[in-house]
């Protein structure tokens, strides 16, 4: 009984043509490495954010107390499940002058309050779920983002085109999932 032991160096078998395509390979392997924090950092596609620790309790204090200082007014949403259509009043919120730092929060199957926001107005955007992982997905801009239980989610924002954008939530949170959709209003 024989044993095949290859040689030592792999490549020496291979002809001309072959390193050639190694060659190429390799190039453009790396090429597209380096591509990759260059675009980061020249391609400007990622928003701005950060993100804290913070509690659903405190999260939803802060959420409340912005509601309260700057709710214009209230949106009936008609949501459906199955045969049963259940109705909900939704604060719209407009942040007065100076106010920056806006708050939505995110729980079983809402998105918390509706945002009014000026055209061309830089905000803070404060994101955090009261219960489940949530997903972020502002249409038809195609910005995500994964909201989580005991994170105070911050992207910095300035809206450049007036009219409706929705909030989908991507991320499966249980039998309501479906359901949950947000709105933003940018106001001329």
């Amino acid at each position: 009984m024989s044993i095949f032991i290859p040689e030592k160096h792999w490549w020496k078998p291979l002809g001309p043509d072959e390193k050639l395509w190694f060659k190429i390979c390799v190039a453009t392997g790396l090429a597209l490495f380096a591509m990759m924090p260059l675009w980061n950092l020249a391609g400007k596609q990622n928003p701005t954010h950060e993100s804290y620790m913070v509690t659903p309790e405190q999260f939803n204090e802060l959420t409340e107390k912005f509601v309260a200082e700057n709710k214009v007014r209230d949106e009936v949403v008609k949501q459906k499940f199955g045969d049963a259509v259940i109705e909900r009043r939704i604060p719209v919120v407009h942040p007065k002058p100076g106010v920056k730092d806006v708050y939505l929060r995110a729980r079983a199957w809402e998105f918390y309050p509706i945002l009014e926001l000026d055209k061309g107005r830089e905000y803070r955007v404060h994101m955090s779920s009261m219960d489940y992982q949530h997903g972020f997905s502002l249409q038809p801009q195609n910005i995500n983002f994964q909201i989580l239980a005991g994170h105070d989610l911050v992207v910095t924002m300035t809206p450049r085109e007036s009219g409706n954008f929705y909030i989908i939530c991507n991320e499966y949170c249980a039998i309501g999932h479906h359901t949950m959709i947000g709105k933003i209003i940018v106001k001329e």
